[in-house]
């Protein structure tokens, strides 16, 4: 389907084509909420896609709850996003959402308490939450509490392997002197359909989070892991379906100490949404905040994540780059990719510092560049892109 040429996105939940990047986008309304963050995507059986974030008046604060907006399938507008969670005593973040086997809808997210004097980072008290639907996001269930273990985080949704296994990534968070700098990622695995759950922990990887874990073969998976160092992107493997990993050590992409989006595509290919930026002299053991939050850019890997020759840049911002970077960019962070049932990819992030969700829709081949012949974003095929 056709539409619109890109005048200038819209906060109205309008989607356009944006003609000189070969994508269609569009900006979600960000409703009454001041803010908006950590966006998640899932596309829904009859092709309708869901956008969940987080929104309130700023990260941390008990005002924050958990949103969602829909794009029924072949509208030419996201809808305004309406509340799913409720809780005024706690800041609900990070989001995901995960498509059940029996087609229950999960929005699984953090709830931590409101800060409290003298502490502005709380979320050593964030436990893990779980709100349910039925009717493909339309309403939501009250919540239960899916991990229960104070300071356990969470951003990329619940992976099912080829053996059945459910796996979730996490990070714990701690009130200590070293605080966000020695937090470690650990997996919940379940055997039986998310029933009963057991932790693996992914040794030293303090300081290494936001695991995103992606199957390469019967078995053996990668993670891909945020560094709160903002040096490198992280990896590590396990070749007993999460039963036990391998030191996380670094790939060649740069990271910020911002979230990362990994997954694996239909052309076998690795895929992984981030910012290129990294600090101007990152130390292994001490976090840094270089608040180089753009551009957003999509690499490729071709051997499971070891290298990454195809890159490109998604969102430019504002278009500054080197030390000009921090200064005149806006924010475009905290990314979430996604490969749709028609093969094409959904990225969404948080845009121009937090003011609202951006999405965009294209293509494994327009993340690569080879000349093709365009039969609608909407409509490539799976053979164009293998």
């Amino acid at each position: 389907m056709s539409y619109p040429v890109l005048p200038g996105l819209t906060p109205d939940g309008t989607v356009y084509e944006n003609a000189a990047m070969g994508t269609v986008e569009a900006m979600l309304p960000p409703g009454s909420y001041a803010t908006a963050h950590a966006p998640a995507l899932l596309e829904l059986e009859n092709g309708d896609l869901l956008c969940a974030w987080f929104a309130g008046s700023y990260e941390g604060s008990a005002d924050v709850s958990i949103v969602c907006a829909r794009l029924p399938k072949g509208a030419e507008k996201w809808s305004k996003p309406v509340r799913v969670s409720t809780d005024p005593q706690r800041s609900e973040q990070n989001p995901s959402l995960f498509l059940a086997p029996d087609e229950e809808i999960w929005a699984v997210y953090t709830a931590q308490l409101d800060r409290a004097e003298g502490k502005d980072n709380m979320q050593y008290t964030a436990v893990v939450r779980r709100q349910r639907s039925n009717d493909g996001g339309c309403t939501w269930s009250n919540y239960d509490v899916l991990f229960p273990e104070e300071g356990t985080f969470c951003r990329q949704p619940i992976q099912v392997l080829s053996n059945g296994r459910w796996i979730f990534g996490n990070w714990i968070c701690t009130d200590s002197a070293s605080g966000l700098a020695g937090d470690p990622s650990a997996f919940r695995i379940s055997d039986d359909g998310g029933n009963t759950w057991r932790r693996v922990d992914i040794p030293q990887s303090h300081g290494r989070v936001h695991p995103n874990v992606v199957e390469l073969e019967d078995g053996h998976l990668a993670a891909f892991m945020r560094s709160r160092a903002a040096d490198f992107i992280y990896r590590s493997e396990s070749f007993d379906n999460g039963d036990s990993w391998s030191v996380p050590v670094p790939t060649l992409l740069p990271n910020n100490n911002s979230s990362i989006s990994a997954v694996k595509l239909s052309s076998s290919r690795i895929a992984i949404a981030y910012n290129p930026t990294c600090a101007p002299n990152p130390r292994a053991d001490e976090a840094a905040w270089p608040g180089l939050r753009c551009p957003v850019a999509v690499a490729l890997s071709e051997d499971g994540g070891a290298t990454f020759p195809l890159i490109r840049y998604m969102e430019l911002g504002e278009g500054y780059v080197g030390e000009e970077n921090s200064t005149n960019n806006r924010q475009y962070e905290y990314p979430y990719l996604m490969q749709g049932r028609d093969d094409s990819l959904h990225l969404a992030f948080a845009y121009q510092t937090r003011r609202c969700i951006k999405w965009m829709h294209f293509t494994e081949l327009d993340v690569i560049g080879r000349k093709r012949e365009r039969a609608g974003v909407y409509n490539p095929t799976a053979a164009q892109v293998k």
